[in-house]
């Protein structure tokens, strides 16, 4: 190797003195043209030469690197009609245990139906989904023969910390060995079973279990809930025999991977690693040198010395060749005009520079698409009013439908909100890795050279919350509480994600908790306070934020946490009761904020003048048990200290704990009381502190705890 780099620094040498001594010749055309051919000649030996050890590393390299988990943990492999089984997957003898996760081991039984063991319960796998976030299962005890004439099935729960339901799962309730005598009352359908006589009640209403009835046929005989899909719910409105369960029941349902092994995967793929797990189920990646990281590959990692050696001399090499070229194009350029060399010469660098110059042209941004403005300018029709689904402080959204047919929303972002171009491109990159079933999807933003910054959501066509609690939308009954208990479990477990990944909301309130056709929720304008510097510190006006959901705490001291969105949500909690919005100059003074009132009336036991009354907290023990919880819970978040307040994930836990508990009959002998209700004073009084009103017509004033 010493020799060939000798050798070529001693040519090179001898090409620079021919090269002087041709400037100073007169016969340049001939010379150059002597010159030519033979330094290309040497040169291309050399990068043969240099190309053949490169081949001949790369070729070990390899080798070494397709030995180990790494190359392992690359493969997929399939069961029957289940194709690209991969993490956290594992089984069989083509992907070991180190390449998934303990409890996602597949058994293809019979080599044809993947299995898979949760809670000890048998699943079958019948696909995965596009995302390689989940998978759809069936309960494979009840896809046999007669399976749903078992008397003896059992309801089966799911591993919460490796799988969680999809917002696509409803629950069909099964009612199996009824006792003598027991009156079977409510919406229950039934179909009779042929082996064994027996007759099977059952029932799609969506939460079965909270009718007044339920406790007591749950009390006589035995309730078993199936998850199964709501669109064949919906295919099926009201089947009418055996054959239509089952049909439903063989469709399966969807599951979610835990966020964490989603995310620390999504990581380690980014890095070039393959995902995999060690013997004691900690998440590994493995990357082309077979080195375990606990989440991503280091960037140059995989590479050998050797081959950056070599790289390093090809590419030089080859820039000398190419400067040789340049430069020999460029004296028979000069030869032709008849014009001494050195008039020329000093343009040279400029030239080239300008030639290389740096062009953005690149179609996405850390894997967000790139969009053209002129496209997003007829998908709005010149960003029409007309198209205006709404606007906020960041900015103003648009409905737009795209050349492929898609329909989105686009945000267009108001100039002054922002200090840098390049800020907002960073604040991109954050938005690009967030990936949350409840969270709108962003599919791609404008270029920063872009005559404007736009950023583009996946469109949600069912409206807001607020719409449907107190705006165009709204009607009676049009919210059952049950749905409005999923609305509040699905919008904090999306703000606990994006305070796992250091992301304040900032911005909290129903108009930015839009709903899908299965009421699902999708949350809006995560991540964009972002935008805005941390160290502000010559603010003049109360912070931003929407009146009526600004965290008083941070209205006086202007220090924004995740606490402040603890409180926002607070508000939201009290909305979903009262169907009231957070403010109305139409109320008392005192009531104006709905967080004020909130709290007055839980302070002087008077919850029920403030719920909604056709949400049953009169008439149905349960909901009456489940609204003054969840009042219980936004109270503690409505403190005005914000140290006082619970967590996210805290609120989150409290409103699933809510909503599974058994409330028992007995209970039912109890009315609501001022010692029922004393619970939701248990934190003490309040020092209230004001919410933020930024308008003309409500000044900023300490409010008094009138409590008594």
């Amino acid at each position: 190797m010493t020799l060939l780099f000798d050798n070529f620094s001693s040519k090179k040498s001898r090409i620079f003195h021919e090269s002087v001594s041709f400037m100073d010749s007169s016969s340049s055309s001939s010379l150059s043209s002597m010159l030519l051919p033979s330094i290309l000649k040497q040169l291309i030996t050399i990068l043969f030469i240099f190309s053949a050890i490169l081949s001949s590393i790369s070729h070990c390299s390899s080798s070494e690197e397709e030995e180990g988990s790494y190359i392992d943990c690359g493969r997929t492999y399939e069961c029957g009609d289940l194709k690209n089984i991969s993490y956290p997957l594992w089984g069989a003898d083509v992907r070991p245990r180190s390449c998934g996760r303990e409890g996602f081991e597949v058994e293809c039984r019979n080599n044809k139906q993947p299995l898979i063991r949760i809670n000890g319960q048998e699943f079958r796998i019948l696909n995965i989904s596009k995302t390689g976030n989940g998978v759809k299962i069936a309960r494979n005890d009840l896809l046999e023969s007669d399976g749903l004439c078992n008397e003896n099935a059992v309801a089966i729960t799911l591993n919460y910390s490796l799988f969680d339901y999809a917002s696509t799962v409803r629950n069909l309730t099964l009612i199996y060995s009824c006792q003598q005598g027991s009156t079977l009352v409510g919406s229950l359908k039934n179909f009779t079973c042929d082996a064994n006589g027996q007759t099977v009640y059952y029932t799609t209403e969506e939460r079965y279990l909270s009718k007044p009835e339920a406790p007591i046929i749950q009390r006589n005989c035995n309730l078993v809930q199936v998850p199964v899909l709501r669109a064949s719910i919906d295919e099926n409105p009201d089947p009418i025999g055996r054959e239509e369960v089952e049909q439903v029941v063989r469709q399966g349902f969807e599951v979610d991977y835990s966020q964490e092994l989603t995310f620390k995967c999504n990581q380690c793929e980014r890095s070039h690693g393959r995902c995999g797990s060690n013997a004691t189920d900690g998440f590994l990646c493995y990357c082309r040198n077979n080195k375990p990281h606990d989440i991503a590959c280091h960037p140059k990692e995989g590479i050998n010395w050797q081959v950056k050696i070599i790289i390093g001399v090809v590419a030089g090499l080859i820039g000398v060749l190419i400067m040789c070229m340049v430069f020999f194009i460029y004296l028979r350029h000069i030869r032709k005009r008849n014009a001494p060399i050195y008039v020329k010469s000093r343009d040279i660098s400029s030239d080239t520079f300008s030639s290389v110059k740096d062009v953005e042209n690149r179609s996405t941004y850390h894997g967000v698409h790139i969009f053209d403005y002129d496209e997003l300018l007829k998908a709005t029709d010149n960003f029409d009013s007309s198209k205006e689904l709404g606007d906020g402080g960041f900015g103003t959204v648009y409905f737009g439908k795209l050349c492929d047919g898609r329909t989105v929303a686009v945000k267009r972002l108001y100039e002054n909100n922002f200090r840098r171009v390049e800020q907002f491109m960073n604040e991109v990159a954050i938005l690009a890795r967030l990936r949350h079933q409840n969270l709108v999807s962003l599919y791609g933003c404008t270029s920063r050279h872009s005559r404007e910054l736009l950023l583009v959501y996946e469109y949600v066509p069912n409206g807001t919350v607020a719409d449907h609690l107190h705006g165009e939308r709204a009607k009676p009954k049009g919210l059952p509480w049950s749905t409005r208990m999923n609305i509040a479990i699905e919008t904090a477990s999306a703000l606990t994600y994006l305070h796992a990944s250091e992301i304040v909301h900032r911005d909290v309130k129903t108009n930015n908790i839009l709903l899908d056709k299965n009421f699902s929720v999708k949350v809006a304008d995560f991540g964009l306070s972002r935008l805005f510097p941390s160290d502000v510190t010559h603010v003049s006006t109360a912070p931003q934020g929407t009146p009526g959901y600004v965290d008083p705490d941070y209205h006086q001291c202007y220090q924004l946490t995740s606490k402040s969105d603890v409180f926002s949500f607070g508000v939201v909690l009290m909305e979903l009761v009262s169907s009231l919005p957070a403010v109305d100059i139409t109320r008392h003074r005192h009531e104006i904020n709905l967080s004020t009132m909130a709290i007055n009336k839980i302070q002087n036991h008077a919850l029920h003048e403030l719920v909604d009354p056709y949400l049953g907290f009169e008439s149905d023990l349960r909901i009456r048990k489940m609204i003054t919880a969840v009042a219980e819970l936004a109270f503690q978040c409505l403190q005005g200290e914000k140290d006082i307040r619970p967590s996210m994930p805290d609120v989150m836990e409290e409103l699933k704990r809510i909503q599974s508990k058994d409330y028992k009959e007995e209970e039912a002998e109890d009315k609501i009381t001022s010692a029922d209700e004393a619970v939701l004073l248990k934190s003490g009084p309040l020092t209230l502190s004001p919410d933020s009103v930024n308008s003309n017509w409500l000044s900023w004033a300490t409010t008094p705890n009138e409590s008594g």
